[in-house]
């Protein structure tokens, strides 16, 4: 919630810093400028370089602040790590009461440390030492020095001179000491507003893992040859189901026999995720290379099916009354004027398609897959190795966002007329 609060103020304060600063500098004259409609109208609403720049760098510095990231010059409060002591106080069953001192060692996680060292004191209860790692607890068995135990009667009535019962949790110098249903007492150090390394770690810990996969590899194969298999999987699916696809989608869009006789079919796939798909898959396919290709395959066919028969259908009547009027044969009417006023959708098409079938090709991987991205992700998971599922995340959807944009690039070479025709 507190990182939620610190980026809406900093999307705020961006964009009014943006809007009314530095937009003031730059000269605001070129057509989309003075554009006044702007609703259904794409090219009317584009991207601020400003505002992408900003959100990156937000996102970074939140991450890095967050994390102890030594890459960011501001934290936030981070976990309590050093010596401190609480006291208790043990009634045994005739009423006497004594204190005793627990002294605390907090640790960072993974360093070797000594024990801290003190005297037991005199009365019943006696002075115990504890040593705990950053982010964890540790329970304290007082039995094992007082002179009446538990067994005994004896019972925790007080923490730092806060009454207690079982059951109940105070907070001490430094973190908060629980009771619990037995009467020990379990001590927490004060964790901070940083996440433990094992949940998120900071940025420096997920680039050196990329060097490292990189150069070393992990589970026998490099990094490259993990994206690249992936990436296969990927254009290979999609291919299969553009190739199937928009054929059958410009079937469906000119033929009313064909429109009805697959459209129950493509309605019916159409909402179903592939990832359902997998244990059918699996079944007819098998786990290998196949059965991922085909799941990738049902991924695209259906999108692409769509698009296609969405494209044909929206093509202005007027436009197909001109071609005939001037004699176009239904051949120079499918190639002058239905496939260059589809090709947009089926491009907005193909970009979903390769985005669902980018996300599905993760997930397939899962299953017994020996090299690719979702496999790299899963057992590093298993080993609790987030950096390495960071890793392969941000790749992902690095990977995910150049294949849009080099799909947005080639729309805008090969279908130079969207918008205009």
């Amino acid at each position: 919630m507190i990182i939620l609060i610190i980026y809406v103020a900093i999307f705020s304060a961006a964009f009014f810093a943006v809007r009314f600063g530095a937009r003031k500098f730059r000269q605001m004259n070129d057509f989309t400028s003075l554009k006044t409609v702007t609703f259904g109208d794409e090219s009317a609403v584009r991207p601020d370089r400003w505002a992408s720049v900003i959100s990156v760098i937000t996102i970074f510095l939140l991450w890095g602040a967050f994390t102890g990231s030594k890459w960011v010059p501001i934290h936030a409060p981070g976990p309590f790590v050093g010596d401190t002591e609480f006291t208790y106080t043990l009634e045994a069953p005739d009423g006497t009461q004594d204190e005793a001192t627990v002294f605390v060692r907090v640790f960072n996680v993974g360093e070797t440390i000594e024990d801290r060292e003190t005297t037991p004191g005199d009365g019943i209860a006696k002075n115990d030492v504890l040593s705990v790692g950053a982010w964890r607890s540790q329970l304290l068995l007082m039995d094992k020095n007082d002179e009446v135990t538990r067994s005994d009667g004896a019972r925790v009535v007080s923490v730092d001179g806060q009454p207690v019962e079982p059951g109940q949790t105070v907070r001490v110098s430094d973190g908060k000491v629980a009771v619990t249903a037995k009467g020990s007492l379990n001590f927490s150090p004060a964790t901070g507003m940083q996440m433990e390394p094992i949940w998120l770690p900071p940025p420096e810990s997920v680039v050196s893992r990329v060097a490292e996969i990189a150069s070393e590899g992990y589970q026998n194969f490099t990094l490259w040859e993990h994206l690249f298999w992936s990436l296969f999987r990927v254009i290979v699916g999609f291919a299969l189901g553009a190739l199937v696809g928009i054929p059958l989608g410009y079937a469906m869009g000119l033929s009313d026999w064909f429109r009805g006789w697959f459209d129950p079919i493509v309605e019916f796939m159409r909402p179903v995720p592939p990832l359902a798909l997998i244990p059918l898959v699996i079944i007819w396919a098998g786990i290998g290379e196949s059965g991922k290709i085909i799941l990738l395959f049902l991924a695209a066919l259906w999108i692409m099916t769509i698009s296609a028969r969405a494209g044909v259908s929206g093509v202005a009547i007027s436009k197909v009354h001109a071609a005939y009027s001037l004699g176009a044969s239904k051949w120079q009417l499918m190639r002058h004027v239905i496939v260059p006023n589809s090709l947009p959708e089926i491009f907005t098409g193909a970009r979903v398609a390769m985005g669902v079938c980018w996300g599905t090709v993760v997930a397939a991987e899962l299953v017994a897959a020996e090299k690719g991205a979702g496999m790299m992700i899963m057992v590093a998971s298993r080993f609790q190795l987030t950096d390495i599922v960071l890793m392969g995340i941000i790749l992902i959807g690095i990977i995910g966002y150049g294949i849009d944009i080099m799909m947005r690039k080639a729309e805008t070479w090969l279908v130079p007329w969207k918008g205009k025709i």
